[in-house]
């Protein structure tokens, strides 16, 4: 096992997938977004810990991905969200991913490949209603849901769209929101007076079950909320009372090496740090390779033995400083914690560089080994 470590809170994990059942009612249905390897915290283990918990489905951004849970000997339901290449639709139809269909070309590739296979696919119609992003135009839906639902093995399963703000509580943000989710109403109010059976409704991402309970329909796909962070200003249930999660990852590592510094001395590429004092340097095995952003160079800290010390010097790619002070009580060895547990979280580092928390969990690297824990100091590696 490597010095620098993901631990993965799986005990964290399921009671944020709770918190938002019983946020929305059991009468609703849950997708888990497992794409980008589970926002860095392991598709695999992540699917089967949601599916063990009775979630409806999972979805991947892309076809390799699904192909992986598949692989993995998961048999759920799995969303396609972007859109793939056509050389790649044997692998959607070999592997039974459900795409979302934004226009009547693909729609029709599909309904070529599946029927050349023998089978039926099931596909999500794709509205977009503000994103700009994929889907077809909200007064084209009825249209397109014609068209699918004509193909012969094609199963119109379900009508989705997605949102652009619906993580900001300021007032111009949702009245977009509330616009977009009207205009989703009006599509699928044409969806149904064309005839056709809209399937599973789903549009409501983090942000709009926190803000936006109209917008929950059949099924929600909470993203960012289930690995533990809130989006956005004053994002409060609709009945004031706070949505509660906790962050499911932690970044530890261990001290490797101590060595003392002289005041005036510098630390790293670039010398960007001196040491204002003589001091004791404990240098950590974790770098920008791993995930640890480079911008936190100078900006962040490690807790060791309950106590915070600040990070010194330019973060490398396979290591980064932590200066000690004059009389430190680390020894070599040590644990190190870089966020989550006694540590501040992904969402404070985000916010001191200027990011999201997405962006820390995704990036910490495949190197970096995931370690599973239900409770604390149990845990398996994945």
């Amino acid at each position: 096992m490597r010095a620098t470590r993901a631990i993965i809170r799986l005990d964290h994990f399921l009671g944020n997938l709770r918190a938002i059942q019983g946020h929305i009612g059991q009468g609703r249905r849950i997708c888990v977004p497992v794409k980008a390897d589970a926002y860095g915290h392991g598709a695999v283990a992540i699917a089967r810990a949601s599916l063990s918990a009775g979630v409806y489905c999972l979805s991947v951004a892309k076809v390799p991905e699904g192909v992986i849970l598949r692989e993995a000997g998961i048999d759920a339901p799995i969303l396609l969200f972007s859109q793939p290449l056509p050389a790649e639709i044997p692998e959607i139809i070999k592997n039974r991913l459900t795409p979302l269909v934004s226009d009547g070309e693909f729609a029709a590739m599909l309904d070529q490949a599946a029927s050349a296979a023998g089978i039926r696919l099931p596909v999500h119609l794709k509205i977009d209603t503000g994103m700009g992003r994929m889907g077809c135009s909200a007064a084209d839906a009825p249209v397109l849901a014609a068209h699918i639902a004509a193909c012969a093995a094609l199963d119109y399963a379900g009508t989705a769209t997605h949102f652009a703000a619906a993580d900001s509580a300021a007032p111009d943000d949702r009245a977009y929101t509330e616009r977009q989710i009207a205009c989703f109403k009006e599509a699928l109010a044409g969806i149904r007076a064309a005839g056709l059976d809209p399937g599973i409704v789903h549009a409501a991402n983090s942000g709009a079950i926190i803000l936006h309970p109209e917008s929950w329909f059949d099924m929600v796909r909470p993203g960012i909320l289930l690995y533990g962070y809130r989006m956005g200003s004053g994002d409060r249930c609709s009945d004031d009372a706070p949505l509660r999660v906790e962050p499911v990852m932690e970044l530890r590592t261990n001290v490797v090496f101590i060595r003392e510094l002289q005041k005036g001395e510098t630390i790293s590429y670039g010398r960007t740090w001196a040491a204002p004092q003589d001091t004791v340097i404990a240098v950590l095995p974790v770098g920008y390779a791993d995930g640890l952003p480079r911008l936190a160079s100078n900006q962040w800290q490690a807790v060791i033995g309950g106590k915070t010390y600040p990070l010194v010097g330019r973060i490398c790619m396979d290591q980064c400083m932590v200066d000690l002070g004059p009389n430190p009580e680390v020894q070599r060895w040590d644990e190190a914690v870089i966020f989550g547990g006694p540590a501040p979280s992904a969402a404070e580092l985000a916010q001191r560089i200027g990011t999201i928390p997405y962006e820390i969990t995704c990036n910490i690297n495949k190197r970096v080994p995931r370690v599973y824990q239900e409770d604390r100091g149990l845990g398996t590696g994945d």
